[in-house]
């Protein structure tokens, strides 16, 4: 049985609804717009695309995505309404122009191709197995042909990440779900073709790691 929107559960931006006044002083503390900035240079946008941040928060990707590219069109979606008053109030100080939904990432709320690009920063780890599913599967919906998925996150035991803030503030399970060999299988099984490790990085935090995946265009087929 499908739950209501308004009735499900989530993980707050910040893991805890007390620690999010504490949660962007911690994306600063461990370099997190230099991170945003490399997943952005990683998409090569261009004017005129549409952009789709999943678990966006209180909206640094986001607000930082437009305030480079102003002419792209950019949509912030995130369960959490205190992280998007947040990221509201951040954007209008910072007079910049912004959608910012809430809303599930495996339960889109947006047509099919809709998106050139969907972001996702340090969000997957909050899901269990079958919500990274559908939620790869939601992605894949609402990408254009030729668009392309570009995630960023701490890894999973598996990768020997030492991921101290993500195991403080999230669920461990969930952390140690998120190899790069599981995003990179949930990837290749919701079909998007070509997934890749793209870079990694140590952060005081943990390691962090940056993916690639490409919406096929219609004439092309991905491999079962």
């Amino acid at each position: 049985m499908k739950i209501p929107r308004a009735q499900r559960t989530y993980i707050p931006a910040a893991g805890h609804d007390w620690l999010l006044p504490f949660y962007d002083p911690f994306v600063k503390l461990m370099r997190g717009a230099l991170a945003h900035r490399q997943l952005i240079d990683q998409a090569h946008l261009q004017p005129g695309q549409r952009i789709l941040e999943i678990g966006c928060g209180t909206g640094n990707l986001t607000i930082l995505v437009k305030t480079l590219y102003p002419a792209i069109e950019v949509v912030g979606l995130d369960p959490d309404p205190k992280a998007l008053d947040r990221a509201r109030r951040k954007a209008d100080r910072q007079r910049v122009s912004v959608e910012l939904d809430r809303g599930f990432s495996d339960e889109l709320q947006y047509p099919d191709v809709s998106f050139d690009r969907v972001l996702s920063a340090f969000m997957f780890h909050h899901l269990k197995r079958d919500e990274k599913k559908q939620s790869l599967h939601e992605i894949r919906r609402v990408l254009r042909p030729g668009g392309s998925l570009h995630l960023l996150d701490f890894g999973g035991a598996h990768d020997r990440s030492d991921g101290f803030l993500a195991h403080l503030l999230h669920r461990s399970e969930h952390v140690e779900d998120n190899s790069g060999d599981t995003i990179l299988t949930l990837m290749r099984e919701a079909g998007f073709a070509d997934p890749t490790e793209v870079a990694q990085q140590r952060t005081l935090f943990g390691r962090i790691f940056y993916y690639h995946a490409a919406q096929p265009r219609r004439s092309e087929s991905v491999p079962a």
